[in-house]
């Protein structure tokens, strides 16, 4: 790839594989007008590309390609129980992309997805339809950016746009968009919806240069978050997955300390914190892959088919964090 830069803006895919019945869809033509110096492949269905036998998805990162699909099911999902629906009821998410551009040692993807090249599918407006449905029997708490980071990648997709604006026209939505980019600038000539949160993970700059590749660096996310605060969105911080690593107390009070010295009395709508956690049957895959991780080689304690540290680690680090975050934050905006 060429031009690969810390904002990925210029993110380059040599080959971009496009179902035909996703080449009659306006986004397709944009996004491959985008990437023209790539090479178009037709192809009957993503999975035949996605799901190939004998991938490797650590090593397709180093070359990921893009795959232009459109969803014919399962437009909308549950949330999931290993995260926080923050006293909301009716909490789903959905995912108009597969993949992300980053490159986390400890992301649950890895496990997830037999290949690491990236589905954009297209037909975003058949998942809108299928929340407008819902939204006339009940509120929706929605989570649109779970397996992936559509901030980072909006200036091709759109699709956060896209979803502003049905926010705005529905105020019994309410949407989450977690992200770890800097790309605020993306949205920033949107006028800030009350219904919508921005949802920034953050992890100390240790972290970040060593299992969080290609994101940006905390200071550049602090910086979005700042521009967006003063914008008046709505902003959660994300402590969210810490890791038992050698130093980890130093490392988390000093990037809370940091988070909130930046902020300067700026207010965030939200904290939430948590420790990593991840799938047993994900882990088992995910170690195959990165034999040599240093964030998965802990013993970890299994509970209901979810992995996790021991109960004396999970509450040193939950304890500590939190205590740093209540200087700053009421603990009734604090979410474990």
């Amino acid at each position: 790839m060429e031009n690969l830069s810390k904002d990925l803006w210029n993110y380059k895919f040599s080959h971009i594989y496009v179902e035909k019945e996703a080449l009659n869809y306006k986004l397709s033509s944009k996004i491959l007008e985008f990437f023209n110096q790539s090479r178009l492949v037709e192809i009957d269905h993503y999975k035949d590309v996605f799901c190939r036998s004998h991938q490797n998805f650590v090593l397709q990162k180093n070359s990921p390609n893009l795959i232009l699909a459109v969803k014919r099911n399962n437009f909308v999902y549950h949330g999931s129980e290993m995260c926080d629906s923050f006293g909301n009821d009716n909490f789903y998410y959905t995912s108009a992309v597969m993949n992300c551009i980053y490159n986390c040692e400890y992301c649950y993807l890895q496990g997830m997805y037999p290949s690491s090249n990236i589905v954009i599918f297209v037909n975003i407006e058949d998942t809108i339809a299928e929340i407008e449905k819902m939204l006339k029997i009940h509120p929706v708490y929605l989570c649109v950016s779970y397996d992936t980071d559509l901030m980072a990648v909006e200036k091709v997709t759109g699709f956060l746009h896209r979803w502003m604006e049905v926010s705005r026209e529905h105020d019994n939505l309410k949407i989450e968009i977690r992200t770890k980019s800097a790309n605020f600038k993306a949205i920033e000539e949107i006028a800030c919806l009350q219904n919508v949160i921005l949802a920034w993970t953050l992890s100390p700059q240790k972290v970040i240069e060593e299992f969080e590749i290609n994101t940006p660096s905390l200071a550049a996310r602090l910086k979005s978050i700042c521009a967006a605060i003063d914008k008046g969105w709505k902003v959660r911080l994300c402590f969210d997955p810490l890791l038992y690593i050698h130093n980890w107390e130093k490392l988390y009070m000093e990037c809370v300390e940091t988070t909130f010295n930046t902020l300067f009395k700026r207010k965030v709508y939200e904290v939430s914190l948590g420790v990593f956690r991840v799938s047993k049957d994900y882990l088992k895959i995910m170690n195959k892959l990165r034999v040599n991780s240093k964030v998965l080689a802990y013993p970890f304690e299994t509970s209901n088919g979810i992995c996790s540290y021991d109960e004396k680690h999970i509450c040193q680090m939950v304890n500590l964090v939190k205590n740093e975050v209540k200087k700053y934050v009421p603990e009734n905006k604090i979410y474990v």
